[in-house]
């Protein structure tokens, strides 16, 4: 297995309503996919969003539903500290959960949301990040 992940997958209660939440963000729905699997292409990894029944069917197991903490967050590391609070006052804006407010920590500034189906995500600034002429984050 090569050390790359190509697709996330997220499972949603109303893919319209998911995918104008993301394009009311910012995000371009590509071309490809369909009206049941809507796909946002970032930079060599894509992020999909289907039925959360279809998809739970398709992994072979029942669906317990949003909610609590998975132990997983998509995170979005901005360009500037500005641009934490920017994202994070917008998905508020479109209804997201702000879980964590964004504020400054020891290593730059970050706050947390969940989309409307309980995906947490992170919105981060640190000075560190690198970015390449792609707009790929650089390690």
């Amino acid at each position: 297995m090569r050390q790359r992940l190509n697709l996330i997958l997220l499972g949603v209660r109303d893919v319209a309503a998911s995918v104008a939440f993301y394009e009311a963000l910012g995000w371009r729905k590509a071309a490809a996919g369909s009206d049941e699997f809507a796909l946002f292409e970032l930079g060599g990894v894509a992020v999909a969003v289907q039925s959360r029944a279809a998809f739970a069917a398709d992994a072979g197991l029942p669906d317990r539903g949003p909610g609590g903490f998975a132990g997983f967050a998509l995170a979005y590391v901005a360009r500037s500290a500005d641009e934490v609070y920017q994202v994070m006052t917008k998905a508020a804006e479109l209804g997201a959960t702000v879980t964590r407010s964004a504020s400054p920590n020891p290593w730059g500034h970050s706050g947390y949301f969940t989309d409307a189906d309980g995906h947490l995500f992170e919105v981060l600034y640190e000075d560190g990040w690198i970015f390449d002429a792609n707009d790929d984050l650089v390690l």
